[in-house]
């Protein structure tokens, strides 16, 4: 039953973003790829999550990265859809289009096969930005579809956390750039 589910206990690093958010008054908007909103899930689980989500974007399409979160389709080609860069243009993306003062973004390979791509499964990268700020992670991980998942979206609480911590004030502007 989906009473059962309880994401906020599978994820408690998802309290602990959300704690940080509300603390700083900061928002956050999300740009997934290989999760396909597991992120989004894990945050808006949380009681009050209203006060500081803005929302998501779940582009799995090329398409979606370039017409929605404006990425560089020249880092696409460059770099691959898997790729640090393509993440962080991704968090820069979904936090200036939805308003938000945090952007974070995964993509990935979660298996259990690489669709395509020469990467390896297991291979995922995520990315945050809070305003002039760019943190990355690659993962290398080796469980099935679901644990990959599973840790991209922690990885993506822990990052979100990392770079709120001392953050303040509302200051994203949707077409605001960092450059």
């Amino acid at each position: 039953m989906i009473e059962d589910l309880r994401l906020a206990g599978a994820f408690p690093e998802s309290a602990t973003l959300a704690r940080r958010l509300v603390a700083s008054g900061l928002t956050v908007a999300v740009a997934e790829s290989c999760t396909g909103g597991l992120l989004g899930a894990a945050l808006t689980a949380v009681p009050g999550a209203s006060a500081y989500v803005r929302g998501g974007i779940i582009a799995y399409a090329d398409t979606v990265k370039i017409d929605l979160l404006a990425v560089d389709p020249e880092q696409l080609a460059r770099f691959g859809a898997v790729s640090a860069e393509v993440a962080a243009a991704m968090a820069r993306g979904v936090a200036q289009l939805l308003g938000a003062d945090l952007g974070i973004a995964i993509t990935g390979v979660a298996g259990p096969g690489a669709e395509g791509t020469t990467k390896p499964v297991g291979l995922i990268h995520v990315a945050g930005w809070c305003r002039d700020r760019t943190e990355d992670a690659e993962l290398h991980e080796s469980g099935n579809r679901e644990a990959n998942r599973a840790a991209a979206v922690r990885a993506a609480l822990l990052l979100g956390s990392r770079l709120t911590s001392g953050a303040r004030g509302s200051s994203a502007q949707p077409g605001a750039t960092d450059d």
